[in-house]
């Protein structure tokens, strides 16, 4: 079978009238992995009693499973204990369930930037008049910041690609169309082809956007 370039542009059209459908779960789940993430990294930073054994074993469980597992747990499983999650739809399970994953791994990058702040700071803050909200708000997350930014960027990367996931649940997003593509005309080498230039093409972009907001960020403190 030739490869044909009339079937390279099908696929490429096919996905991207899903790649919204992709970027659209990709922010959903990084603005809630976000702020799940920064809740535990600032528990564990000033040892709120009561949340770091749960934090433990949170981290663990979600970074110790395959993602694959974990969305036909939540999506197939959960719902036969919890019949009121039958009328979830695949792209919510995919969110809540990629969310929780990626936050394990984002908290741990969000931990280690607050730790990069001197703590020396955080006393002169609080000698100085400052309420906790303010201290964390005006004196910790400013620079924690800056050391975060590079490592949210590259969680931001493994999320999209990991959104290649959310098929198996019934998601049509940009692998999905062409697995669909691919399984209705035999066309496997373009369809996948497609594929992996869709997604590097994305990548390459959305490093250098990334990579242009870094350094504007880092000017900002300069």
């Amino acid at each position: 079978m030739r490869i044909s370039l009339e079937g390279t542009l099908k696929v490429l059209d096919a996905m991207a009238k899903a790649l919204p459908v992709t970027m659209a779960l990709a922010v959903s789940v990084l603005a809630i992995s976000l702020l799940i993430a920064v809740a535990m990294a600032l528990c564990e930073y000033f040892e709120v009693k009561g949340t770091l054994r749960f934090i433990k074993v949170y981290t663990s469980f979600f970074r110790g499973t395959p993602l694959v597992a974990q969305l036909f747990f939540f999506y197939f499983g959960l719902p036969n204990i919890f019949p009121a999650l039958i009328n979830m739809t695949g792209f919510s399970s995919a969110i809540i369930t990629m969310s929780l994953n990626n936050s394990a791994y984002i908290k741990e990058a969000i931990r280690g930037a607050l730790l990069s702040v001197d703590k020396g700071q955080l006393e002169a803050g609080r000698s100085v008049g400052y309420t906790e909200k303010q201290v964390i708000t005006l004196i910790v997350f400013p620079q924690a910041a800056r050391v975060a930014i590079p490592a949210l960027a590259n969680s931001f990367i493994d999320i999209i690609k990991g959104s290649s996931l959310a098929f198996t649940v019934g998601v049509i997003e940009i692998t999905a169309a062409a697995q669909l593509y691919s399984a209705s005309t035999l066309r496997f080498f373009e369809g996948y082809c497609g594929l992996i230039a869709m997604y590097w093409f994305l990548i390459v972009i959305l490093e250098n956007i990334l990579k242009i907001a870094e350094k504007r960020m880092n000017r900002s403190f300069e």
